[in-house]
Protein backbone atom coordinates (compact mmCIF):
# COMPACT_ATOMS: atom_id res chain seq x y z
CA UNK A 1 0.00 0.00 0.00
CA UNK A 2 1.34 3.40 -1.16
CA UNK A 3 4.75 1.54 -1.63
CA UNK A 4 5.17 1.09 2.50
CA UNK A 5 6.44 -1.12 4.59
CA UNK A 6 7.91 -1.75 7.86
CA UNK A 7 11.19 -4.14 8.53
CA UNK A 8 10.61 -7.31 10.57
CA UNK A 9 12.83 -8.19 13.82
CA UNK A 10 13.80 -11.14 16.03
CA UNK A 11 12.03 -10.91 19.09
CA UNK A 12 14.81 -11.54 21.90
CA UNK A 13 15.13 -15.29 21.59
CA UNK A 14 11.50 -15.82 21.93
CA UNK A 15 11.27 -17.18 18.39
CA UNK A 16 8.75 -14.77 17.29
CA UNK A 17 9.37 -11.91 14.89
CA UNK A 18 8.06 -8.49 15.60
CA UNK A 19 7.62 -5.33 12.83
CA UNK A 20 10.14 -2.16 14.35
CA UNK A 21 6.84 -0.51 14.36
CA UNK A 22 3.66 -2.08 16.19
CA UNK A 23 0.35 -1.09 16.82
CA UNK A 24 -0.91 0.56 20.46
CA UNK A 25 -4.43 -1.22 20.21
CA UNK A 26 -5.98 1.14 23.57
CA UNK A 27 -6.93 3.30 21.13
CA UNK A 28 -9.45 1.33 19.23
CA UNK A 29 -11.30 0.31 23.09
CA UNK A 30 -13.61 3.28 22.96
CA UNK A 31 -16.54 4.39 20.66
CA UNK A 32 -14.89 7.26 18.87
CA UNK A 33 -14.85 5.02 15.57
CA UNK A 34 -17.54 3.06 14.05
CA UNK A 35 -16.42 -0.44 13.20
CA UNK A 36 -15.80 -0.28 9.84
CA UNK A 37 -13.66 2.40 10.74
CA UNK A 38 -12.01 0.06 13.19
CA UNK A 39 -11.47 -2.76 10.53
CA UNK A 40 -9.87 -0.51 7.91
CA UNK A 41 -7.78 0.79 10.14
CA UNK A 42 -6.52 -2.57 11.44
CA UNK A 43 -6.06 -3.96 8.04
CA UNK A 44 -4.52 -1.01 6.81
CA UNK A 45 -1.80 -1.74 9.66
CA UNK A 46 -1.58 -5.23 8.31
CA UNK A 47 -0.93 -3.89 4.84
CA UNK A 48 1.41 -1.78 5.97
CA UNK A 49 3.62 -4.86 7.67
CA UNK A 50 2.54 -4.39 11.12
CA UNK A 51 2.49 -7.23 12.71
CA UNK A 52 2.37 -6.48 16.81
CA UNK A 53 -0.54 -5.55 18.29
CA UNK A 54 -0.71 -4.82 21.63
CA UNK A 55 -3.54 -4.67 23.78
CA UNK A 56 -4.75 -5.38 27.32
CA UNK A 57 -8.17 -6.08 29.53
CA UNK A 58 -8.12 -2.44 30.36
CA UNK A 59 -8.51 -1.43 26.96
CA UNK A 60 -11.96 -1.80 26.77
CA UNK A 61 -13.25 -3.51 23.49
CA UNK A 62 -10.27 -3.79 22.08
CA UNK A 63 -8.88 -7.41 22.75
CA UNK A 64 -12.82 -8.36 21.21
CA UNK A 65 -11.96 -5.98 17.76
CA UNK A 66 -8.49 -7.28 17.17
CA UNK A 67 -9.72 -10.85 17.55
CA UNK A 68 -12.70 -10.48 15.30
CA UNK A 69 -11.15 -8.05 12.60
CA UNK A 70 -7.53 -9.60 12.46
CA UNK A 71 -8.82 -13.66 12.48
CA UNK A 72 -7.93 -13.63 8.98
CA UNK A 73 -4.82 -12.36 9.56
CA UNK A 74 -4.12 -14.53 12.23
CA UNK A 75 -0.81 -16.28 11.06
CA UNK A 76 0.48 -12.98 9.86
CA UNK A 77 0.28 -11.44 13.28
CA UNK A 78 1.58 -11.38 17.14
CA UNK A 79 -0.71 -10.59 19.57
CA UNK A 80 0.50 -9.03 22.91
CA UNK A 81 -1.82 -8.37 26.07
CA UNK A 82 -1.51 -7.87 29.48
CA UNK A 83 -3.81 -9.59 32.28
CA UNK A 84 -4.12 -9.35 36.63
CA UNK A 85 -7.03 -7.26 36.87
CA UNK A 86 -10.58 -6.98 36.41
CA UNK A 87 -12.04 -10.22 36.46
CA UNK A 88 -15.48 -10.17 37.69
CA UNK A 89 -15.81 -11.95 41.51
CA UNK A 90 -11.58 -12.56 41.36
CA UNK A 91 -9.39 -10.28 43.09
CA UNK A 92 -7.00 -8.74 41.50
CA UNK A 93 -3.58 -10.19 41.31
CA UNK A 94 -4.43 -13.64 42.39
CA UNK A 95 -3.47 -17.04 40.41
CA UNK A 96 -7.12 -17.00 39.54
CA UNK A 97 -7.28 -13.11 38.34
CA UNK A 98 -3.96 -14.81 35.73
CA UNK A 99 -5.47 -17.39 34.81
CA UNK A 100 -9.22 -16.14 34.03
CA UNK A 101 -7.42 -12.93 32.59
CA UNK A 102 -5.81 -15.41 29.95
CA UNK A 103 -8.52 -17.71 29.39
CA UNK A 104 -10.93 -14.48 28.46
CA UNK A 105 -8.68 -12.60 26.40
CA UNK A 106 -8.13 -16.29 24.06
CA UNK A 107 -11.82 -15.62 23.74
CA UNK A 108 -11.73 -12.42 22.86
CA UNK A 109 -8.96 -12.48 20.20
CA UNK A 110 -10.38 -15.59 18.93
CA UNK A 111 -7.04 -17.78 19.60
CA UNK A 112 -5.93 -20.85 21.14
CA UNK A 113 -2.20 -19.14 22.29
CA UNK A 114 -1.88 -15.46 22.72
CA UNK A 115 2.14 -14.60 21.86
CA UNK A 116 2.77 -12.36 24.74
CA UNK A 117 0.70 -12.19 27.89
CA UNK A 118 2.17 -9.05 30.26
CA UNK A 119 1.99 -8.91 34.15
CA UNK A 120 0.57 -5.57 33.91
CA UNK A 121 2.71 -2.74 35.72
CA UNK A 122 2.03 -4.92 38.96
CA UNK A 123 4.55 -3.81 41.74
CA UNK A 124 7.66 -6.00 43.10
CA UNK A 125 5.86 -7.38 45.75
CA UNK A 126 3.52 -8.93 43.45
CA UNK A 127 6.42 -10.49 41.45
CA UNK A 128 7.26 -12.13 44.68
CA UNK A 129 4.18 -14.04 45.12
CA UNK A 130 5.08 -17.53 43.41
CA UNK A 131 1.19 -18.27 42.73
CA UNK A 132 1.02 -15.22 40.67
CA UNK A 133 4.40 -15.83 38.58
CA UNK A 134 3.45 -19.42 38.33
CA UNK A 135 0.13 -19.17 37.47
CA UNK A 136 1.97 -17.40 34.20
CA UNK A 137 4.12 -20.03 33.40
CA UNK A 138 1.23 -22.94 33.72
CA UNK A 139 -0.68 -20.89 30.47
CA UNK A 140 2.73 -21.38 28.71
CA UNK A 141 2.96 -25.03 29.71
CA UNK A 142 -0.48 -25.22 28.73
CA UNK A 143 0.19 -23.38 25.40
CA UNK A 144 -2.57 -21.29 26.46
CA UNK A 145 0.67 -18.41 25.62
CA UNK A 146 3.95 -18.74 24.34
CA UNK A 147 5.98 -15.73 25.89
CA UNK A 148 5.69 -14.92 29.64
CA UNK A 149 5.94 -11.17 30.14
CA UNK A 150 6.13 -7.97 32.16
CA UNK A 151 5.39 -4.44 31.69
CA UNK A 152 5.89 -1.70 34.37
CA UNK A 153 9.09 0.66 35.04
CA UNK A 154 11.68 1.15 37.52
CA UNK A 155 12.33 -1.36 40.79
CA UNK A 156 10.00 -3.24 39.61
CA UNK A 157 10.95 -3.76 35.90
CA UNK A 158 14.29 -3.81 37.40
CA UNK A 159 13.40 -6.93 39.56
CA UNK A 160 11.18 -8.68 36.60
CA UNK A 161 14.46 -8.91 34.29
CA UNK A 162 16.25 -9.85 37.19
CA UNK A 163 14.44 -12.38 39.80
CA UNK A 164 10.96 -13.58 37.75
CA UNK A 165 11.15 -16.25 35.23
CA UNK A 166 10.06 -14.12 31.76
CA UNK A 167 10.59 -13.63 28.76
CA UNK A 168 10.34 -10.56 27.51
CA UNK A 169 9.44 -6.39 28.84
CA UNK A 170 7.27 -3.65 27.69
CA UNK A 171 8.38 -0.13 29.00
CA UNK A 172 8.72 3.50 28.43
CA UNK A 173 11.39 4.48 25.98
CA UNK A 174 11.44 7.62 24.83
CA UNK A 175 13.52 10.99 24.36
CA UNK A 176 12.21 12.13 27.52
CA UNK A 177 12.47 8.59 29.43
CA UNK A 178 15.48 7.41 28.47
CA UNK A 179 17.05 6.28 32.16
CA UNK A 180 16.55 2.17 31.28
CA UNK A 181 18.12 2.19 28.46
CA UNK A 182 21.94 2.30 30.26
CA UNK A 183 19.66 0.05 33.35
CA UNK A 184 16.86 -2.28 32.76
CA UNK A 185 17.63 -2.71 28.69
CA UNK A 186 21.02 -3.63 28.49
CA UNK A 187 20.13 -6.59 31.65
CA UNK A 188 17.12 -7.50 29.52
CA UNK A 189 18.84 -8.14 25.99
CA UNK A 190 21.84 -10.22 28.57
CA UNK A 191 18.94 -12.70 28.93
CA UNK A 192 17.62 -12.41 25.44
CA UNK A 193 14.73 -10.92 26.74
CA UNK A 194 12.25 -9.39 24.00
CA UNK A 195 11.93 -5.54 24.73
CA UNK A 196 8.39 -3.48 23.47
CA UNK A 197 9.08 0.56 23.82
CA UNK A 198 5.59 1.97 24.65
CA UNK A 199 5.08 6.02 24.57
CA UNK A 200 8.26 6.23 21.87
CA UNK A 201 6.41 9.27 21.17
CA UNK A 202 6.62 10.46 24.85
CA UNK A 203 2.79 10.89 24.66
CA UNK A 204 3.51 14.20 22.10
CA UNK A 205 3.99 16.77 24.93
CA UNK A 206 4.71 19.38 21.83
CA UNK A 207 1.02 19.35 21.08
CA UNK A 208 0.55 21.93 24.12
CA UNK A 209 1.55 25.67 23.72
CA UNK A 210 1.25 25.65 27.77
CA UNK A 211 1.21 22.88 30.78
CA UNK A 212 -0.78 20.44 30.49
CA UNK A 213 -2.17 19.40 33.67
CA UNK A 214 -4.36 16.24 34.26
CA UNK A 215 -2.74 14.63 31.14
CA UNK A 216 -0.46 11.94 30.30
CA UNK A 217 1.84 14.18 28.87
CA UNK A 218 2.55 16.81 31.46
CA UNK A 219 5.58 15.41 33.09
CA UNK A 220 7.42 15.23 29.13
CA UNK A 221 6.22 18.30 29.05
CA UNK A 222 8.62 19.33 32.40
CA UNK A 223 11.37 17.35 31.07
CA UNK A 224 10.66 18.70 27.44
CA UNK A 225 10.91 22.31 28.36
CA UNK A 226 14.31 21.49 29.88
CA UNK A 227 16.33 19.69 27.73
CA UNK A 228 14.98 21.66 24.47
CA UNK A 229 15.87 19.29 21.73
CA UNK A 230 16.46 20.77 18.40
CA UNK A 231 14.60 18.19 15.73
CA UNK A 232 15.91 20.50 12.71
CA UNK A 233 14.01 19.88 9.63
CA UNK A 234 12.53 16.85 10.76
CA UNK A 235 8.50 16.94 12.72
CA UNK A 236 9.09 15.92 16.06
CA UNK A 237 6.71 13.00 15.24
CA UNK A 238 9.34 11.73 13.01
CA UNK A 239 12.39 12.62 15.66
CA UNK A 240 10.70 10.96 18.81
CA UNK A 241 9.92 7.57 16.61
CA UNK A 242 12.88 7.43 15.08
CA UNK A 243 15.24 7.84 18.14
CA UNK A 244 13.15 5.30 20.27
CA UNK A 245 12.74 2.65 17.48
CA UNK A 246 16.44 2.07 16.79
CA UNK A 247 17.90 2.59 20.49
CA UNK A 248 19.96 -1.01 20.73
CA UNK A 249 17.41 -3.78 22.37
CA UNK A 250 14.44 -1.85 21.64
CA UNK A 251 12.64 -4.66 19.61
CA UNK A 252 9.81 -3.09 18.21
CA UNK A 253 8.48 0.38 19.80
CA UNK A 254 4.19 1.05 19.71
CA UNK A 255 2.30 3.90 18.70
CA UNK A 256 -1.19 3.63 18.82
CA UNK A 257 -3.58 6.16 16.71
CA UNK A 258 -7.33 6.20 14.78
CA UNK A 259 -5.96 7.63 11.90
CA UNK A 260 -5.06 5.59 8.86
CA UNK A 261 -2.66 8.93 7.54
CA UNK A 262 -1.36 8.97 11.40
CA UNK A 263 -0.21 5.26 10.52
CA UNK A 264 1.33 5.55 7.19
CA UNK A 265 3.11 8.50 8.04
CA UNK A 266 4.53 6.92 10.96
CA UNK A 267 5.58 4.05 9.05
CA UNK A 268 6.75 6.58 6.56
CA UNK A 269 9.23 8.04 9.38
CA UNK A 270 10.15 3.92 10.60
CA UNK A 271 11.69 3.22 7.63
CA UNK A 272 14.04 5.84 7.08
CA UNK A 273 16.20 4.52 9.56
CA UNK A 274 17.78 5.76 12.70
CA UNK A 275 18.56 9.65 12.87
CA UNK A 276 22.13 10.38 12.60
CA UNK A 277 24.42 9.32 15.22
CA UNK A 278 25.29 13.04 16.28
CA UNK A 279 21.90 13.76 16.42
CA UNK A 280 21.21 10.42 18.50
CA UNK A 281 23.89 10.87 20.43
CA UNK A 282 23.04 14.65 21.46
CA UNK A 283 19.73 13.25 22.80
CA UNK A 284 21.04 10.86 25.19
CA UNK A 285 23.49 13.35 25.98
CA UNK A 286 20.80 16.12 26.79
CA UNK A 287 18.84 13.48 28.87
CA UNK A 288 21.84 12.69 30.50
CA UNK A 289 22.84 15.84 31.79
CA UNK A 290 19.43 17.31 32.30
CA UNK A 291 18.03 14.14 34.37
CA UNK A 292 16.78 15.35 37.68
CA UNK A 293 15.07 11.58 39.17
CA UNK A 294 13.50 11.65 36.07
CA UNK A 295 11.66 8.27 36.32
CA UNK A 296 10.30 5.75 34.14
CA UNK A 297 6.46 6.96 33.56
CA UNK A 298 4.07 3.91 33.94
Amino acid sequence: MDGLTIESRDFGDTELKVSALGYGAGHIGGDELSENEIEKLLRTAVDLGITLFDTARAYGKSEERLGKYLKPFRDQVVYSTKVGYGVEGVEDWTSEAITVGIEEARQKLQTDCIDIVHLHSCPRHILNDTSVVDALLEAKEKGHINVPAYAGENESLDYAITGAPIESIQCSINLFDQRVMHTSLPKAKQRSMGVIAKRPMANAPWRFKTYPDQNYAAEYWNRMKVMNVETGNLSNDEFALRFATFIFGVDSSIVGTTNIDHLKQNVAAVNKGKLPEIKHEEVIELFRTNDNGWSGQL
